[in-house]
């Protein structure tokens, strides 16, 4: 089942149960109001386009021109990036899944990342994203979570 099947699937579950057991006030339903994790579609979804990021990522040539980010890329399997990325994202959309890698600061310090190159990956993220047609609504929430990252990723010049 691919993705976009996946979260049409969960936001239309979604539907149906609130429409069958709404909740009884306004204060309810801020309560019931799904996480984002959850409007993602859950684990499954958000590694799906993770995985094709990563893939995205990978053959930047804006990226590959920073000899650092290719350094890196040959000491950190493949599998690895996304794993952590994967639990990074499940975590910082509320879902249960735990982040244990290293901070930002500390796994980019060493990269030298510019701010072209922070604006390929945010481009090649947007991709991602309207590729398995994420919603604005939670694409402005996740590009939101990703910009409190930049200062410890983005070298200041």
């Amino acid at each position: 089942m691919n993705t976009r099947r996946i979260i049409s699937l969960t936001a239309a579950c979604m539907m149906a149960f609130s429409l069958t057991a709404g909740p009884a006030s306004a204060q309810d339903a801020e309560e019931e109001a799904p996480s984002l994790y959850e409007r993602l579609g859950g684990v499954y979804a958000i590694a799906t386009v993770v995985d094709d990021l990563i893939e995205r990522l990978l053959v930047n040539d804006v990226l590959n021109a920073n000899p650092a980010i290719n350094k890196a890329r040959t000491s950190v399997p493949k599998a690895g990036i996304k794993f952590h990325l994967t639990a990074m994202v499940c975590w910082a959309t509320g879902g249960p899944e735990k982040y244990t890698g290293r901070t930002m600061l500390e796994s980019h310090k060493h990269l030298n990342i510019t701010e072209a190159e922070w604006d390929a990956m945010v481009a090649d993220f947007k991709a991602t994203l309207d590729k398995f047609e994420v919603p604005e609504t939670e694409q402005g929430e996740l590009f939101a979570i990703i910009g409190t990252t930049k200062g410890d990723i983005v070298k200041s010049e």
